[in-house]
């Protein structure tokens, strides 16, 4: 049950860099997914994957300085306060689905790095110029690995669960908080 109504309430939202930020790091990781998705179903001698794996590590390398970007932009420019219509349940979820969120984009960027560079094969930035390489370890590469096949699993989690925060906002609960993170709509009146 509403404690206000929401349709009376001012609604603080996020300022234009805030929302600039977070619609990239969205387009970035539905770019990422896909990418992945199909390099990985590809033949090893498939004509083409090498820039299906070039293209994910570049686009996975971009989502991790927009997240350190938001991190940044963050702590300098605190978040506005979540609506006081929300349920203590509903605002406790929507932070921990960040957090969590932010952790592993964090994580899956950095296990590839690790996974491909201390497996020996270099890291381009979309062709244009390599990362400095890792030397060479078997072990270390695997556990990268091992973490990164996990952590795509939390990312679909995560993601799932912030969608599903989305569509319960938009279509039952119907209070605008989906607006926060959309610019502010002029009137055309």
């Amino acid at each position: 049950m509403l404690k206000s109504s929401p349709a009376t309430l001012h609604l603080a939202r996020h300022n234009q860099v805030q929302q600039t930020l977070h619609w990239l790091t969205a387009l970035v990781i539905f770019t990422v997914l896909p990418l992945a998705w199909v390099m990985v179903h590809m033949g090893k001698e498939a004509h083409g994957r090498d820039l299906y794996f070039t293209a994910h590590k570049s686009f996975g390398l971009v989502a991790l300085a927009l997240i350190v970007a938001r991190l940044v932009w963050r702590a300098i420019h605190r978040p506005p306060p979540m609506p006081v219509w929300l349920e203590k349940w509903e605002t406790g979820l929507a932070h921990a689905t960040h957090f969590l969120l932010y952790t592993i984009f964090i994580i899956m960027p950095v296990s590839g790095f690790i996974l491909s560079s201390a497996g020996g094969h270099p890291v381009s930035f979309f062709g244009l110029f390599d990362f400095p390489q890792l030397p060479k370890n078997k072990e270390l590469s695997e556990i990268a690995d091992r973490i990164h096949i996990f952590g795509q699993y939390a990312v679909y989690a995560f993601l799932a669960a912030h969608i599903l925060g989305v569509v319960w906002h938009v279509a039952y609960r119907r209070d605008g908080v989906l607006d926060r993170m959309l610019p502010k709509q002029v009137n055309a009146e």
